[in-house]
């Protein structure tokens, strides 16, 4: 029989690490990729694809959760280092976990979770992938106070590991989602592409932040899953991230709002969204055009 403690630590990894189709730009986008293969020294250097293949707005503008979900791992991250950071989001986010593939057939989660035996974590298959998509709603962002909280709208499955007190909570959409595991926002370097920055989402030192629960939100820092995210902007409302554990890549996710996103389209179109991270000294002239 599972342990309930060894569960809820399962759930929380597929809750931090990291859906919805806007439906607002008809088309699936034409993103080129570099060629590659399985082997490491087959990936291609991220300024050589950025030269070689950028992308042009319009077809950032047709970018969907779903048609991100559709994608191998190494376009994602040549997609991924091709995004400037973005201004720092503000409020309520959707958010949707994409999985990537271990080389055992096994999520990677699974298997570096796995290895945490101070953790007593003991799951085997797409057990984290389901528990992450059914309790894991999507992030909200505090942007003058430079922090974050997670949204979770089903509790049942951490009440072994919540401790007692109110919890607080939000209600998106008619819907109530009690926030847990706080984050601290910044600008900072990204794990897999240093040419420029990303919005760092840390939960290392989060036992500061106002609101802080010993149980369960140590879980995800230093003494616990030591889990960092890195976020870029696909266009304003629409963000791809990518989740770290111990600065070992886990998955990636994608963050929406369907308001920003309609509410910065004009903005978007003319190419004038900044970076509020620093943009690097690549630019990404020809996809502003």
């Amino acid at each position: 029989m599972t342990h309930p403690i060894s569960v809820s630590l399962l759930l929380l990894a597929s809750v931090l690490l990291g859906g919805c189709d806007s439906g607002w730009f008809a088309g699936k986008p034409a993103i080129a990729f570099a060629p590659y293969g399985d082997a490491y020294p087959s990936k291609p250097d991220f300024a050589q694809v950025e030269y070689e293949y950028p992308i042009p707005l319009k077809q950032l503008a047709k970018v969907t959760p779903k048609y991100l979900a559709s994608l191998e791992q190494e376009q994602l991250d040549q997609l991924y280092a091709r995004l400037g950071s973005g201004p720092i989001p503000n409020g309520a986010f959707d958010g949707e976990i994409v999985f990537p593939r271990g080389s055992s057939g096994k999520l990677r989660a699974a298997e570096i979770i796995g290895g945490l035996k101070g953790l007593g974590v003991n799951f085997k298959g797409r057990m984290l992938e389901t528990a992450g998509e059914a309790l894991w709603k999507g992030k909200v962002f505090y942007r003058d106070e430079k922090i974050l909280r997670n949204r979770i709208e089903d509790l049942a499955m951490l009440r072994p590991v919540i401790g007692p007190g109110d919890i607080p909570k939000i209600d998106v959409d008619g819907k109530d989602a009690w926030l847990l595991f706080p984050a601290k926002l910044y600008c900072g370097q990204s794990l897999i592409d240093s040419r420029r920055e990303s919005i760092i989402i840390d939960y290392a030192f989060t036992d500061d932040i106002r609101g802080y629960r010993e149980k369960p939100d140590f879980l995800a820092g230093r003494r616990g899953l030591k889990v960092r995210d890195e976020i870029r902007m696909v266009r304003p409302g629409l963000y791809l991230g990518r989740a770290y554990m111990d600065h070992a890549f886990i998955l990636n996710f994608v963050l929406y709002n369907k308001e920003l996103d309609h509410a910065g389209r004009a903005e978007f179109e003319t190419g004038q969204v900044r970076d509020e991270c620093w943009s690097g000294t690549q630019q990404r002239v020809v996809a502003a055009r």
